[in-house]
């Protein structure tokens, strides 16, 4: 199957990648951030999560995120909800888009939000139901598709009985999630292939890290399938909890210039993104976690110095 000649990115790195840092990221760093993000050319942007600031506390101000973004018309800005109590809030704060999560995983929906998966998938099935009541698209996540902290190999026919759980409900599209990172192209290719026996390719996305270096080279494989979502974090915000001191979300400036040396439009604009990446770097007061912006950042210092 011939690459997709389009591919969409999905911007994961207000919600996924800002939530496990330990300082404090204000409302005004995030928005900015999400207006950088739009400007960029990135139509679909996590805005935030509203889970219990008990368990989450950096998305604690998702509501003002989302009051305070412009928000440019064809854009959309997902929230994540892990059940009706977050949808309701998502609701009051004018969400026009959420996202439900599911482990392909007992070890670790068990370790991660304490009940089973089949419990998980029953949680969500009001929460979906309500926002297709009320006009609001549902994308549903599955973590742990290529590997478990817990567990170890995850089988490609559990990724795919959940992702199918999840297209039943009602997601209009399903990501594949490698939680930790441990996949490569081989492997990542045997789960899409399962999964697109019960969900059509048109209707999956992949989200990988890059704990071992392989994420780049599992895009690629999975575009080769036809695959044409993928999620990225910019400036590959967004640490892997379940592996200490390793790297977490692919970069989207990473993806992005992938993806031009391919030939295959995003509609990106990847001076614009490493800016964005340079941004909420310095407000976190490191440099940016991905090659390109690195790489980026020092060619132009080095043409401005000359």
């Amino acid at each position: 199957m011939p690459v997709p000649s389009h591919v969409r990115l999905v911007e994961v790195g207000p919600r996924d990648g800002l939530q496990n840092e330990k300082q404090p990221v204000s409302a005004a760093a995030k928005i900015a951030l999400i207006d950088r993000l739009s400007a960029a050319g990135l139509r679909t942007i996590e805005a935030g999560s509203f889970v219990s600031p008990k368990w989450v506390p950096q998305m604690a101000d998702s509501a003002a995120v989302l009051a305070g973004i412009r928000r440019l018309p064809g854009v959309s800005y997902p929230v994540l909800v892990p059940n009706m109590t977050g949808f309701e809030a998502a609701l009051a704060a004018q969400a026009e888009e959420i996202a439900v999560f599911a482990a392909a995983s007992e070890g670790f929906s068990r370790r991660n939000i304490n009940c089973s998966i089949a419990e998980s998938l029953d949680r969500f099935a009001p929460v979906v139901a309500a926002a297709a009541r009320t006009g609001i698209r549902v994308r549903g996540y599955v973590s742990c598709v290529l590997g478990c902290p817990y567990e170890g190999a995850v089988a490609p026919s559990a990724v795919a009985a959940v992702a199918r759980r999840l297209s039943a409900l009602g997601c209009y599209e399903i990501s594949l999630g490698d939680t930790i990172g441990v996949g490569t192209p081989a492997a990542a290719q045997a789960m899409v292939r399962a999964v697109a026996e019960h969900v059509p390719v048109e209707r999956l996305a992949v989200h990988f890290h890059d704990t071992w270096g392989q994420a780049l080279a599992n895009i690629h494989a999975c575009l080769e399938l036809g695959v044409a979502v993928v999620d990225g974090a910019v400036g590959g915000l967004g640490g892997c909890p379940y592996a200490k001191g390793a790297s977490g979300n692919v970069a989207t400036e990473d993806v992005v210039y992938l993806l031009d040396g391919l030939g295959i439009r995003s509609g990106v604009d990847l001076p614009a993104l490493v800016a964005a990446a340079d941004f909420i770097s310095r407000e976190l007061g490191r440099e940016p976690g991905s090659k390109v912006a690195r790489a980026f950042l020092a060619r132009t210092a080095s043409e401005g110095a000359a």
